[in-house]
């Protein structure tokens, strides 16, 4: 998996800057200064969600700043940066599963099952995978969260923020493979890469799912194909 490094503005620095007001002062006519409010939505800071990537249009090649249900109206940066820290590990955790249904309802060598669809043949795991699933499980998870997040507050029992102060959603320093670019346009463009593969992934498994719960088929039987 890809350590992916987001590229910050330097036209807003978070949570703790304030908002920006412009003390009244009369003119002629007795009118008084327009007060500056803070802007309604990250997209007026920064471009969109505060510089993150993410907001490039594949079908038209142009920034596409989309948040229709206004998710993001009001949001601090550190928030912006919980978002887009969980929409990274779904994303990614979507592309595996995708992945994970187009190959193991044909090949499985860990374990011996008698095809069929996948939903079928989790639940068939010998027990011995399943810890060894939850053990990597845990320590993946527990190493994110010393990377990612804050410590909580002994007495309050509660982090002031999720997120590090500084920390770069989805930068958890694992790139063993060292595919990550140096140049920072190419850092921006594989950025937006894995979150466009990453979104796709998202909703291509939860399709998996929806079709082999109703159908009881596997997904390459509407192909003719029923061993995939």
């Amino acid at each position: 998996m890809l350590s992916i490094v987001s590229v910050q503005t330097t036209a807003f620095a978070g949570s703790a800057v304030g908002a920006s007001k412009v003390a009244p002062q009369m003119q002629f006519g007795g009118k008084k200064a327009a007060v500056a409010k803070a802007p309604a939505s990250p997209f007026d800071v920064g471009g969109a969600a505060y510089g993150l990537p993410g907001n490039f249009n594949a079908v038209g090649g142009t920034e596409l700043n989309w948040d229709p249900a206004g998710f993001m109206d009001g949001k601090s940066e550190l928030e912006i940066n919980r978002y887009r820290e969980c929409e990274l590990t779904h994303g990614r955790v979507g592309m595996l599963a995708s992945l994970g249904f187009i190959v193991q309802e044909k090949f499985h060598p860990l374990f011996s099952a008698d095809g069929g669809p996948a939903i079928d043949q989790i639940p068939g795991l010998p027990v011995w995978l399943w810890g060894v699933m939850g053990v990597g499980i845990t320590a993946a998870e527990s190493y994110r969260i010393s990377v990612a997040f804050r410590e909580l507050d002994g007495e309050k029992l509660k982090a002031e923020t999720a997120l590090r102060p500084g920390y770069q959603p989805g930068n958890l320093g694992f790139d063993p493979l060292n595919l990550l670019p140096e140049d920072p346009a190419e850092i921006r463009l594989m950025q937006e890469k894995e979150l466009a593969h990453a979104r796709l992934g998202m909703i291509a498994a939860a399709g998996f799912l929806a079709q082999e719960a109703v159908t009881k088929a596997t997904w390459g039987t509407a192909y003719g194909l029923p061993d995939f």
